[in-house]
């Protein structure tokens, strides 16, 4: 499989995002879903999508503490293209177990506690998300933070045994908002509230002007800590 990852980077390594969509959609045609959490870069994809294949699998967590305007610009996504997007939900057994055990905060108290929090509300889901999937598809950047700077077009999850696609890799913040501009894909408002990157609601603050993108995301940690788990290789 190790081959075959570096094939795939060495045949895309000069393809455009929507190329290296429409050759893993021709090649996986339902067996490959694309993961949305809304952020920018992940409506720049949809709107993609849309355009090449909007019968593809969009799934998307509600871990049950989501911002409002993230489940707003759920709805409103949906309707302008026209699309169907899953939700996945955590299992409510184990997280009524967590919170009675640990406390409704209880990730602000330890990096274990708030990976408790994430495996529960986030990777679990996802988990059963993936189930029969061969590829999924992500809207990693490189730039968005310490821990995605070794991230690759296309890689091998051992986690979840499937190839993963990262198709924006190599796209800047600025390229990033340019396509939002130019082709008036919805967006979620807290961006313009310094809010680059959103998750859960307790987990995620505005940032201040110079700051790290990601350093709004668990922001009571050190960078180098700052993922839920989602995406991690192995």
């Amino acid at each position: 499989m190790i081959e075959q990852i570096t094939e795939y980077n060495k045949q895309l390594a000069n393809a455009t995002a929507k190329e290296v969509l429409t050759s893993f959609l021709k090649e996986f045609k339902g067996q490959i879903a694309f993961a949305s959490s809304f952020g920018a870069e992940d409506q720049v994809i949809t709107h993609m999508l849309a355009e090449s294949d909007p019968s593809i699998n969009i799934i998307t967590l509600d871990t049950g503490r989501m911002f409002q305007e993230t489940y707003d610009l759920l709805d409103l996504t949906q309707k302008k293209y026209k699309i169907k997007i899953r939700v996945f939900h955590p299992d409510a057994t184990a997280v009524e177990e967590m919170v009675n055990n640990k406390g409704i905060n209880l990730f602000y108290e330890s990096v274990e506690n708030r990976k408790l929090c994430c495996r529960i509300r986030k990777i679990e889901p996802m988990e059963r998300a993936l189930k029969g999937m061969k590829v999924w598809i992500s809207g990693l950047r490189k730039g968005q933070s310490v821990t995605r700077k070794s991230v690759e077009l296309v890689e091998w999850d051992q986690v979840n045994q499937m190839i993963k696609v990262n198709p924006l890799i190599k796209w800047t913040e600025e390229e990033v908002w340019k396509q939002i501009r130019d082709l008036k894909i919805p967006y979620n408002p807290l961006h313009h509230k310094g809010y680059p990157s959103i998750g859960c609601l307790p987990c995620t603050r505005a940032i201040q002007v110079g700051e790290d993108v990601r350093s709004g995301r668990w922001w009571w940690e050190l960078p180098e800590y700052k993922e839920c788990g989602l995406h991690l290789k192995e």
